[in-house]
């Protein structure tokens, strides 16, 4: 149970880690991003899926974009030959954080995209993702980082992005393996301890990488490490603010630890407990 608690912590403290220090968008703007190859019938399916206000800009993502980002990471016959994956933006208070909600996703998992997101600058944001018809959800954070430069008036760096969708494949692809909570775990723990003591060399970061994959009781392979440590490689040089990274990872706990504590905490614990006990019960009796 123990166990369960942590991996449910670590999930929501992927909601707030920092990167680079981009522009601030303005609160309560709003930006659709819409797969190209779209019928008018299935954007508009999607617009009213996704509540869009009237006003709000509407980006379109091209094929072109998503193997552009996606290429290096994800076989072609993943990718396709046509955009589809949608997304709405809503920019919300500062210190909020990001929420991602998903529809029609099979493989990326909203932590997947809040922590990929954050690598690439993004902060304090409503994110909802959405496709036509069940989709892998690869393609989604090409619109969602085009759309943030679009409202923040900011490039983001290309390395910043091909890093970010680097992140976002091989999570999921570690996540096939062993689980998409553990994968999400091993980055979070990986980033919060780089945060508290970089490694200075690639061999201190692979020794790194192992010891929490230890930790956390998961068994990597020389390849899956081989990915991560080159991963972890290339965020080094993204001039990333590590000391915020940590102050910000301190910040969530501390949330986490007083919304556990709060009578709104305690009453989704009891609700819970009593979900899983009827649940127990039920399964009890069909080996009556």
């Amino acid at each position: 149970m123990k166990t369960k608690w942590i991996a449910f912590l670590l999930v929501l403290v992927a909601l707030f880690i920092p990167t680079s220090a981009f522009a601030d968008a303005v609160e309560g703007e709003t930006i659709v991003t819409l797969g190209e190859n779209l019928t008018d019938q299935q954007k508009q399916q999607i617009l009213d899926e996704m509540q869009a206000p009237k006003n709000a800009q509407m980006i379109t993502v091209t094929n072109a974009e998503e193997h552009k980002y996606l290429g290096q990471y994800v076989p072609v016959a993943q990718i396709g030959t046509k955009a589809l994956s949608s997304s709405m933006i809503t920019y919300t208070k500062k210190g909020s954080g990001l929420v991602v909600q998903t529809r029609n996703i099979t493989w990326v998992t909203e932590a997947m995209y809040t922590n990929a997101l954050i690598t690439a600058g993004l902060k304090d944001a409503n994110i909802y993702i959405t496709a036509p018809f069940k989709v892998s959800g690869t393609a989604a954070l090409t619109g969602i980082m085009k759309a943030y430069e679009v409202s923040a008036d900011k490039t983001i760096p290309e390395d910043v992005k091909q890093v970010a969708n680097q992140e976002m494949v091989e999570t999921a692809k570690l996540g096939d393996k062993i689980g998409s909570d553990k994968a999400v775990q091993l980055i979070t723990a990986i980033k919060e301890e780089i945060a508290k003591n970089p490694p200075q060399t690639t061999e201190e970061l692979r020794a790194l990488i192992q010891k929490l994959a230890d930790q956390l009781g998961i068994s990597l392979t020389e390849d899956q490490l081989n990915n991560l440590v080159t991963l972890f490689e290339k965020m080094k040089d993204l001039n990333i603010d590590w000391n915020q990274v940590g102050d910000q990872l301190n910040k969530a706990k501390d949330q986490i630890a007083a919304f556990i504590n709060s009578e709104e905490g305690q009453n989704f614990l009891d609700k819970l407990k009593s979900f899983f006990a009827s649940l127990f019960d039920f399964v009890a009796s069909l080996f009556k």
